[in-house]
């Protein structure tokens, strides 16, 4: 099968991109109705934007599409690797990114946060090992509470790989399962209570406030977001054969919980916020559906026969999904200063919201470009040096492995001289 699918990265960068649009023109003044703001309050502006809330309120969905593709992307390489080579593999990519963007992170707060440098330092070191913000109770930047997700749908792969019994498929039925019964009682709890004054906490809140709990300071459990891995998992093994008619029911039922798992999140979003009590849940249901269709059929094409020429997505493709993890994780903070810079400079809000989103594309090309994978080939060559690449792996794997890191041939073992 090819290693690249030519959709996945302008789907991630879109997905990325209406994050950002989302913190940046709507939750950073609409945080007020539910009064959980992070560090990026004390470098944003006091400016607001009714007018686009509309056409914002919703892009918290691309975490959603994120786990989709997460999901796929992760079988893909868990197929073709043996549980040290994925592992490792994860950890080059991972880290590099968040090392260079907390620190960025860091430095923002410091020199314009206007906080105590004691207040970041702990979050700082915790988001540097990519540690839950469940246990931290306070995260560098919000964002960082989707690599713990992440992290734990990794290492559950890691895990069902050194059982060698436990596939992909048996791994993603187990998700789809785990997942589906959290939505649909999250579900049964919506419709069948009557929140009072969200998010005041009460008796009659807590049920649905310990749902929320799991959506992010517990995003490790992979309750509300498993399915979303699953369907990942689903597309990537449509990818290489037709499914069978018991699989394409759980391809229903992660479609269904994750469904499930956006109209939760929306209804409680539109019952404590005033400024978008008119709009429908039902949107960014249908935006993660289009995602999920486009996933799908680029899923459905790799089956078909075609000429090699057609089998390699564009450079500048590949570029935009590389642009997308260090874009995600600055979006917030750091783009919430370049922003007020910019309206502190003179340009209309509007305005300064889009020249920081392309100042931040810049940044973040130059970090996939340059400074991550000078990180990775040092991490490589740790790695090498202290024989933590398996002896057994061949030649012909280690090269494989390096370059699907974007990394020169990292050598068999690194000799001291």
């Amino acid at each position: 099968m090819k290693n690249h699918f030519p959709l996945l990265d302008p789907l991630r960068f879109g997905a990325a991109l209406g994050v950002a649009l989302f913190h940046q023109l709507f939750w950073s003044w609409a945080w007020i109705w539910i009064g959980h703001p992070g560090f990026e309050r004390t470098v944003a502006a006091d400016v607001r934007y009714p007018s686009a809330a509309p056409f914002t309120w919703f892009g918290w969905v691309g975490v959603e599409i994120f786990f989709v593709i997460s999901g796929f992307v992760i079988a893909n390489s868990a197929s073709r690797s043996s549980p040290t080579q994925f592992l490792l593999g994860r950890a080059l990519r991972l880290y590099p990114a968040a090392w260079v963007c907390a620190t960025a992170t860091l430095l923002v707060l410091l020199l314009f946060g206007g906080e105590p440098a004691s207040e970041f330092i702990k979050p700082y070191i915790h988001a540097m090992l990519l540690i839950p913000e469940g246990v931290t109770k306070q995260s560098l930047d919000v964002v960082y509470w989707t690599l713990a997700a992440e992290t734990a749908f990794y290492l559950l792969v890691f895990g069902a790989m050194l059982t060698k019994r436990i596939t992909l498929r048996h791994f993603a039925f187990g998700l789809t399962v785990w997942s589906a019964v959290f939505n649909a009682g999250a579900l049964l709890v919506l419709f069948c209570t009557t929140p009072v004054n969200l998010p005041t906490v009460s008796p009659a809140n807590l049920p649905y406030l310990a749902i929320l709990m799991f959506r992010v300071p517990c995003a490790a459990f992979l309750l509300n977001h498993g399915c979303f891995f699953a369907l990942g998992i689903w597309l990537f093994i449509s990818a290489n054969r037709q499914l069978t008619a018991i699989e394409r029911v759980a391809v229903a039922v992660t479609c269904l919980s994750g469904a499930a798992e956006i109209y939760f999140f929306a209804s409680f979003f539109l019952t404590c916020i005033p400024a978008i009590s008119d709009q429908s849940a039902f949107v960014p249901i249908m935006v993660w559906a289009v995602a999920v269709g486009l996933i799908a059929y680029d899923a459905n094409r790799n089956r078909r026969p075609a000429p090699a020429a057609l089998r390699e997505a564009p450079a500048f493709l590949r570029t935009l999904g590389l642009i997308t993890y260090p874009l995600y994780l600055t979006h917030n903070v750091i783009g919430a200063e370049i922003i007020h810079a910019l309206i502190n400079a003179g340009l209309n809000a509007t305005a300064a919201v889009w020249v920081a989103m392309a100042m931040l594309v810049l940044i973040c090309w130059f970090i996939c470009a340059t400074i991550e994978p000078a990180i990775r080939v040092a991490m490589a060559k740790t790695i090498s040096y202290f024989g933590l690449l398996p002896e057994s792996m061949p030649a012909s794997r280690r090269t494989l492995f390096s370059r699907g890191l974007g990394l020169p041939p990292i050598p068999a073992k690194a000799t001291a001289t």
